[in-house]
């Protein structure tokens, strides 16, 4: 491909140019957050509220409204805004902490990723802000009044944007070059009347000189850089690690604010201000009319561009600005055909990945996908020793040395990485990251491994080969799937560019070996080969929290925790055959990762094993089994747990055997002198379609009586996916133990629990990166099985259909999450009526971090294009043709 963007990305490649420099690396929420956390208790979102958010200076990232960043955040810019009504400048979107919200945290605002391209040199973002005061206390107080069993009280529920009054806010950037941005902001009043509007786009350096150092840690410079007016409408800032750099504004209009990004010790504190120019300046001056808050002599580390507008009813208003590393003696002189360029460059590039979608629709639902993709990419900045022990200006308090993280003291984190969502998760989560890089590999693979690269890094991975959670709980125990994106990332970008990375591919294999020795060391409590491993991203699927310890004593032997483990080994088997057409030796270690998954299949089934397995001849499904004592009790909850043993699985090919002789006579030795660990999973010894040769923990019998259930509808089957719990638990399931009951029963919406903190749901929800997994193993079993296979789906309908054609039904189901149905709705919107009718809101797409198991509606994150951006692969794959 020869796109412009195709040839920016192959010159950042070649490190001819720095495309990336710049990119939206700038949170949108840094408050409540576990690195501004230095509380005594470790209560993150009390110690650092949205309260302190204008006034405080963050000490690890920065956040702000719809914003941008260079990559190592020494310069910010985003915009600001007032509608002459709010009680606060609105510098950030606002949402509720995790203990106010009754399913915890959530953002309360209306904002869309429309566009960007993998290099950003094109970019659109959209608010929607109403001309009413901001209902700040309603929401936090009627939220607080509800229970887990009601809804969220949303935005939308008060009056904010009756009568259409309020205001569409697009800002889009487009680069001249890599240092040389174009920025346009265009506010289209839709209310009946003319209103006014306040835009205060704003340029600060992120506070690197309170901290105490005198030569400043890594990225830390001790000497504050200085920003000033050059004229009436430019800014000069001057960092001395970045160099220079000039904001214009076209506007002659437009007043120019000077502040510094200090704290506000006097409003947050109590304390004496030494400078009496601090952070909230802008906030003081524009709602309180405090003149004195600004510096008059227009120099400082924070400046605006004040633009008091009026926008008339149904009227659009534009202004313009420039950064740009060199000067620019006409900045505006070809501002629009510099724009102009950027956006063709932008649709070329789409349209050379979107021959294969058939209809305009999924074409928008699939860019704004990838949008949302490359728009959460976020700074992440974390040192834990640093954290721990404090600064010198920020001691830390003394107990923390004994608290969260203590055990991670290595990870020293400064890279550009893909967040789950840039306000509800402003930081990574490893096993969501490995389903980010599918999706992000179709438009830039490099960054895709180089994000699966970093996880396995000396700086990230403990020394003891686990891979970090997220800052919560560095420690917490996530899926598996690293070795599983890293082979899918490599199969992807071989099959876009026809040339296989061997390098990435040897390079990740070797970290991943050390992942998978912690893992068999760590969490295979009676050495059997039965898995534990914790709550492993599944949240409240279970009766108990699998991470604790259990009410009832003794321990949970995991049918999910031991698929992954499957799971993880065939990916590794596969990967060291590929390896091996280079270096032969690769070959002993497929054979090793051959005999133990042969020997994980055999465990699950308890053919030869002390244990009785994890399958229920009974009842023809995978359970939990609950360990007390001698006892073995089947935790008979119909769910994802239970399906997740279908995802253990692969082919090999007849080609690929021929080529691996020593491989291959081993897997021939192995199968002849160890039969009782063959004899109850797929034969690895009949080849099938190809002669493929399967590797599945299921029989084709047990796979056929696994699917009954997963494609009734009356149990897993959605019209719109796959259930995380079967539908026959409405009726709550319920273990007895010494005379205590412990529940649990479907809850296709939010969690009624509080368990986890109560803002994810594994009870009933459809959660894309477990469909996405069942998808691809079914076109797996399909590679062996062929078109005599079948089975009926719906079960119930008469319709028998290949695996193959169960996949692809699965998948355009999900991608009907999305769509609009025959009556124009979304089922992602659910009942949200604006959404669902309103031209200037049906369009643009949220993509929901789970979706009711019922009815589609979107639920938790609002923006977690991160797994949920699978639908962009599904749609290349599966959608409409």
């Amino acid at each position: 491909m020869s796109t412009s963007e195709h040839k920016r990305l192959q010159a950042h490649l070649n490190r001819q140019t720095n495309w990336k420099e710049w990119g939206p690396y700038l949170s949108e929420r840094a408050w409540g957050t576990v690195r501004e956390d230095y509380s005594p208790d470790g209560t993150a979102w009390d110690y650092f509220p949205h309260d302190h958010a204008r006034s405080r200076a963050y000490r690890w990232n920065e956040d702000g409204l719809m914003g941008i960043s260079d990559r190592q955040q020494y310069l910010c810019f985003a915009l600001a805004l007032w509608n002459g009504q709010d009680p606060i400048l609105k510098e950030r979107l606002f949402g509720l902490a995790g203990p106010e919200g009754n399913h915890a945290e959530d953002v309360k605002e209306y904002y869309y990723y429309l566009d960007s391209t993998p290099t950003h040199s094109y970019m659109r973002m959209l608010y929607k802000y109403p001309q009413r005061a901001y209902p700040y206390a309603e929401l936090v107080n009627e939220n607080a009044k509800r229970g887990r069993q009601e809804p969220e009280y949303e935005l939308l529920d008060t009056q904010a944007f009756a009568d259409n009054r309020y205001f569409d806010v697009s800002l889009e950037y487009a680069k001249a070059n890599e240092t040389d941005i174009l920025i346009q902001i265009t506010a289209t009043n839709h209310g009946p009347d003319s209103a006014p509007l306040w835009l205060l786009p704003t340029l600060w350096f992120r506070n690197t000189w309170t901290w105490g150092y005198e030569n400043g840690p890594m990225n830390d410079v001790p000497e504050p850089p200085r920003m000033a007016a050059l004229d009436a409408q430019s800014i000069q800032a001057n960092h001395p690690a970045l160099g220079d750099y000039h904001l214009y504004i076209e506007d002659s209009a437009a007043q120019l604010l000077f502040t510094e990004n200090n704290t506000n010790a006097q409003r947050v504190f109590g304390l004496e201000n030494a400078n009496p120019y601090v952070k909230d300046a802008f906030h003081d001056y524009v709602i309180a009319n405090q003149q004195s808050a600004v510096n008059p002599a227009q120099t400082g580390t924070k400046a605006a561009a004040l633009h008091k507008l009026e926008v008339p009813a149904q009227a659009s208003v534009t202004i313009k600005l420039r950064l740009s590393a060199a000067p620019v003696a006409k900045p505006f002189a070809k501002f629009d055909t510099l724009f102009a360029r950027a956006k063709t460059d932008a649709d070329a590039f789409y349209d050379s990945l979107q021959t294969d979608v058939a209809t305009a629709e999924e074409k928008s639902i699939q860019r704004q996908a990838w949008a949302g993709m490359l728009f959460t990419k976020q700074l992440f900045y974390f040192d834990v020793n640093q954290w721990l022990d404090g600064d010198p200006g920020t001691a830390a308090p003394e107990n923390r040395k004994q608290g969260r993280n203590r055990d991670w003291r290595h990870l020293t984190n400064f890279d550009i990485i893909s967040m789950p969502d840039k306000w509800e998760y402003p930081w990574y989560a490893a096993w969501d990251l490995a389903f980010h890089c599918i999706p992000l590999a179709q438009v830039d693979p490099q960054f895709a491994k180089r994000q699966l690269i970093l996880m396995t890094r000396e700086w990230y991975m403990h020394p003891n080969g686990q891979l970090p959670a997220y800052e919560w709980a560095f420690g917490d125990v996530n899926p598996p799937v690293h070795g599983w994106a890293a082979w899918e990332v490599y199969q992807l970008e071989a099959k876009m560019t026809g040339t296989p990375d061997r390098e990435f591919l040897e390079a990740i294999f070797h970290k991943l070996l050390l992942n998978f020795t912690w893992w068999i060391n760590r969490k295979d409590k009676d050495d059997n080969n039965i898995f534990q491993g914790g709550f492993l991203g599944l949240d409240n699927i279970s009766l108990f929290d699998r991470s604790s310890a259990l009410p009832t004593g003794g321990h949970i032997d995991q049918s999910d925790g031991t698929a992954w483990m499957g799971f993880y080994t065939l990916g590794l088997l596969q990967m060291a055959l590929e390896l091996a057409k280079d270096n032969p030796i690769y070959q002993d270690l497929a054979t090793k990762f051959y005999e133990h998954f042969l020997q994980i299949a055999d465990a699950m089934s308890g053919r030869h094993t002390e244990s009785n397995g994890l399958w229920d001849e009974e009842d023809g499904f995978f359970y939990d089994v609950l360990h007390i004592g001698n006892r073995e009790v089947p935790l008979k909850v119909r769910s994802l747990v239970g399906l997740m043993p279908l995802i253990a699985v692969g082919v090999l090919g007849a080609d690929q055997l021929e080529e691996m002789d020593v491989f291959q006579r081993r897997m021939t030795w192995f199968n002849a002198n160890r039969p009782h660990l063959t004899g109850n999973m797929a034969s690895t010894e009949v080849p099938g379609v190809g002669k493929r040769r399967l590797l599945s923990i299921v029989t084709p019998e047990r796979l056929r009586s696994v699917l009954r259930y997963m494609l009734d509808e009356a149990e897993f089957l959605s019209p719109y996916g796959i259930r995380s719990m079967s539908k026959i638990h409405r009726e709550p399931y319920t273990l007895w133990h010494e005379g205590k009951s412990f529940s649990i029963a479907y809850e296709p919406a939010e969690s009624q629990t509080s368990l986890f903190g109560g803002n994810s749901n594994w009870r009933g929800p459809i959660w894309f990166p477990i469909n996405y997994l069942l998808i691809k193993a079914l076109e797996t079993h399909y590679l062996y099985y062929g078109d005599d296979f079948t089975v009926e789906c719906p079960v119930g309908s008469g319709n028998m259909l290949t695996l193959q054609a169960v996949a692809v039904e699965l998948a355009q189901r999900l991608i009907k999450l999305f769509t609009q149905d025959s009556d124009g709705k979304r089922a992602a919107f659910g009942d949200v009526e604006t959404m669902q009718t309103d031209p200037n809101w049906q369009d643009h797409i949220l993509f929901y971090e789970y979706f009711n198991g019922d009815t589609g509606a979107g639920l938790g994150a609002s923006h977690q294009t991160g797994w949920t951006g699978l639908v962009a692969e599904l749609i290349k794959t599966y959608g409409a043709k």
